[in-house]
């Protein structure tokens, strides 16, 4: 297997890639290069590795001749092989949506977990942390998808003038969006300039928070009258719609 790890070693494949390819984890990976021979390997994984190295046999890894064109051969199928493993693995999950839905999921979950591997400063996982934040509010802010139209927009993906929302509204957004973008790049808006700005952003953000948390307290309560009042010491799946309706009632005595 040294001459393997050699080979591998000279034409600059990953473990990462190699992994992918084979279709294991990288620590199932390495546990194939610790074994003594090839014939160690389950076959299939043999058989996918000699297909990559274009060989019939264990034998003839001496007889490789490491070139520009042999490195640009290996290059290519392997870069097949990781891509039709990727869209397998996707896809297995993406029953019940119709093909162009599929295609755009696969290639977003390959690209993010592309982007992913190559982070070294993890600034790449915190930009993903934020738009899976931005993901999950989308439904219920309107204006995140005008945010996404105007970056697509801007970015030369889609024309200037197609609205695919409400267009009066997201005319509106993309022109204020635009002012503060040309703001910010023409070095119009200094952090002493806009720090009163950046304040009030901060005291809306907690003034949100608070009244989140209040309303978490306030059915929290309700809750525990609602159990106290029914005789029962939790919810579970056979009082849960009596005990919703209690609660229900409850706050509506406040009214």
């Amino acid at each position: 297997m040294y001459k393997l790890k050699d080979i591998l070693n000279e034409l600059g494949i990953s473990k990462v890639r190699l992994a992918k390819y084979l279709g294991v984890s990288r620590q199932m990976l390495y546990n194939y290069l610790a074994t003594p021979s090839l014939k160690d390997w389950p076959k299939e994984k043999t058989v996918k590795l000699l297909s990559l190295l274009d060989i019939k046999g264990e034998e003839d890894l001496d007889s490789i001749q490491i070139d520009g064109e042999y490195i640009i051969a290996v290059e290519g199928r392997l870069n097949e092989g990781v891509k039709d493993s990727s869209n397998r693995e996707v896809l297995a999950d993406l029953k019940g949506f119709n093909k162009k839905e599929q295609e755009l999921l696969s290639d977003i979950i390959n690209l993010l977990k592309e982007r992913l591997q190559e982070d070294k400063t993890k600034d790449t996982y915190h930009a993903y942390r934020y738009l899976y934040h931005f993901l999950q509010s989308m439904e219920s802010n309107q204006e995140l998808k005008y945010i996404l139209g105007y970056m697509s927009k801007s970015l030369g993906f889609t024309d200037p003038m197609e609205f695919v929302f409400n267009q009066d509204q997201q005319f509106i957004f993309e022109s204020i969006f635009f002012s503060a973008f040309t703001l910010y790049n023409n070095g119009g808006a200094s952090r002493a300039k806009i720090s009163e700005t950046h304040r009030r952003f901060v005291q809306d953000i907690e003034h949100k928070n608070e009244e989140k948390l209040s309303r978490t307290q306030e059915l929290n309560t309700a809750k525990v009258q609602a159990l106290k009042e029914l005789g029962y010491t939790e919810i579970n799946e056979d009082n849960a719609k009596e005990v919703l309706e209690k609660i229900a009632e409850i706050q509506s005595r406040k009214v």
